[in-house]
């Protein structure tokens, strides 16, 4: 918590409590988004995503390696967080902190659990050779809710990858093909904060650092929920947790129409 928090809690709580944020936004309201992809030449996918003041950016890197032994006719998912000092003032350089660890873990796991990929396209030859789809999520400047922000943008750089050509059994990075990943499923995540006994989504750095528990639920195409991730030392009521999954269904929706 930063140390300011104590006074800009008070202040928070009682613009939540008029339904009114910081910034003028109501509480289910996100801040603008602005997406663009095929922003680098390094990977076969990427996008850059800005909601608000936090921008993020992702890449996607295709590689050939061998699958695994209980699952020989599926490709590979993997996505990772670095959290760069550039981004934030809090942030240091050196391992991958528990914060950065945890972004990556909860957007992996709402695209793997919701099927996002078709995995068995991805296999090349079963129990031998298989695609390996490795998604990097690096924010370049942090003011709140780097999951919502980080899954957007893995999303936006999925579904702009290529393939690349393969020549003689090697890859050729240098050409891509019209081949994009086949996307069964979308998720979305949109994590729901809370202060007191007020809900509300997409929280600018100053508001995260004064929330008291947040839930990420990531939503499917048809609302399903395919992944949950609890955060914060307090807990969530049973009405709260239902009112909270029906704000992240329909935000899930508005999101989704962005990309």
């Amino acid at each position: 918590m930063s140390r300011n928090a104590p006074n800009s809690k008070e202040h928070i709580v009682k613009a939540l409590e008029a339904d009114i944020r910081y910034d003028g936004r109501k509480k289910e309201e996100f801040r603008k988004i602005e997406i663009e992809t095929d922003i680098a030449v390094t990977g076969e996918g990427s996008a850059r995503v800005k909601v608000g003041d936090c921008e993020v950016i992702a890449g996607v890197k295709l590689s050939l390696g061998t699958p695994y032994p209980d699952s020989p006719d599926e490709g590979v998912l993997m996505v990772g967080c670095e959290l760069i000092p550039m981004a934030h003032p809090s942030l240091e350089s050196g391992p991958p902190s528990i914060d950065a660890i945890e972004i990556g873990r909860v957007i992996d796991r709402g695209i793997r659990e919701g099927h996002c990929i078709d995995a068995k396209q991805l296999c090349v030859e079963p129990g031998e050779k298989v695609w390996i789809v490795s998604v990097d999520v690096v924010p370049l400047n942090h003011d709140g809710n780097l999951i919502d922000v980080g899954g957007l943008a893995a999303m936006a750089a999925i579904k702009a990858t290529r393939f690349p050509v393969i020549e003689d059994g090697k890859v050729n990075y240098k050409e891509l093909t019209d081949k994009k990943l086949e996307i069964n499923e979308t998720p979305i995540p949109v994590t729901v904060c809370k202060i007191g006994n007020q809900l509300f989504v997409d929280p600018t750095k100053v508001e995260e650092d004064a929330i008291e528990a947040r839930i990420t639920v990531t939503c499917l195409d048809d609302k399903r929920i395919c992944s949950l991730q609890k955060g914060g030392s307090e807990s969530f009521s049973i009405e709260q947790l239902g009112d909270a999954f029906d704000i992240a269904s329909k935000t899930s929706n508005e999101l989704r129409k962005n990309l």
